[in-house]
C-alpha cells in the first residue's frame, strides 16, 4: 500500500488538540494549503503550522484554475466569496491534484486524500477523482499514528 498524505481542511484542522499538530505523525504526512494556515492564524500553535504548508505554487494555481472553472457561477456551495466562506476549499482540490500530479512521475508515490467535512469538499473531489474522507474517518484510520 502506498503512503498516504494528508490535505487537512480547517474544519478537520481545528478538532486536532495541540498535541497531535505538533505530534511527528502531523508534521510528516500533514499538509495545509497556504489559505488554511491563514485561517488558522488564530490557533495558539499557529507559527508551527507554517512547518506543514503546502505552498501556493504556479502548478497550484494552474490546478486552482481547472478546479474553478468546473463550478457554475450561481453554485456558492464550495465557495461563497460574498459571505466570505469556503474560500481555501478550491485550494484543497488544487493542491491535492498537484500532489498526485507529482506522485504519477514516482513508480511507488504517495496517495493524496483531503480530509474535509464540508459536502461540496467531498463532492469536488469525486468529480476529480480525488481520494477523501471525513474528519471521523481519517481519525479512525489514523488512530495509532498519534504518539510523538
Amino acid at each position: 500500500m502506498n503512503e498516504e498524505l494528508y490535505l487537512l481542511d480547517n474544519n478537520v484542522l481545528s478538532h486536532l488538540t495541540q498535541s497531535q499538530r505538533a505530534s511527528a505523525f502531523f508534521h510528516e504526512r500533514c499538509f495545509l494549503p497556504s489559505e488554511i494556515i491563514h485561517e488558522a492564524e488564530g490557533y495558539p500553535d499557529a507559527a508551527s503550522l507554517k512547518d506543514v504548508e503546502y505552498p501556493t505554487t504556479a502548478n497550484v494555481l494552474k490546478h486552482l484554475r481547472r478546479v474553478m472553472a468546473s463550478v457554475p457561477s450561481d453554485d456558492t456551495a464550495l465557495v461563497n466569496l460574498y459571505a466570505n466562506k469556503g474560500g481555501a476549499d478550491p485550494m484543497l482540490i488544487a493542491c491535492a491534484l498537484d500532489g498526485i500530479e507529482e506522485a504519477a512521475t514516482l513508480l511507488w508515490g504517495p496517495t493524496w486524500v483531503v480530509v474535509s467535512n464540508d459536502k461540496a469538499v467531498q463532492s469536488k473531489a469525486v468529480e476529480f477523482s480525488v481520494e477523501s474522507s471525513t474528519r471521523d474517518e481519517f481519525l479512525a484510520r489514523t488512530s495509532g499514528e498519534w504518539e510523538g
